[in-house]
């Protein structure tokens, strides 16, 4: 049977390549699944959980945001940052978020920086829920 190949890709390193069933994305319009045969496209990814299946069992990375490719059985993940739902410091996430939760409170929408405190808080909310899904 086909196989996907999977790459994520940071600025700052290569994350992940694997082989895989499935991959299930969280894309801008919401999550959507690529397997073997999928049409080419590209999309937005949105912070969320990307979910890999291979023999039935299921790993889970979050990705900050970024873009993917899918094309010949690949699908390449361009991401802002990723990492392992088991190595996600939920902690730090949660400090994370307060602080940008914080700072919103002494901002309005017309100001630039709210829609980068906003952003702040959406992914580390995301983070929390990618660690806390798996």
């Amino acid at each position: 049977m086909a196989k996907l190949t999977v790459e994520i890709v940071t600025p700052e390193k290569r994350i992940l390549s694997v082989q895989a069933d499935e991959a299930i994305v969280p894309g801008g319009e919401g999550l959507f699944g690529v397997r073997p045969g999928h049409t080419p496209f590209l999309s937005l990814v949105e912070p969320g959980t990307l979910t890999l299946i291979e023999a039935g069992k299921q790993d889970r990375y979050f990705v900050a945001g970024g873009f993917v490719e899918v094309s010949n059985d690949k699908v390449l993940v361009l991401a802002d940052a990723a990492e392992h739902v088991n190595g996600i410091d939920v902690a730090g996430a949660r400090r994370r978020m307060e602080e940008a939760q914080a700072r919103l409170k002494d901002l309005n929408a017309a100001d630039a920086r709210y829609a980068l405190e906003q952003a702040a808080v959406r992914r580390e909310a995301a983070r929390i829920s990618a660690h806390e899904s798996r």
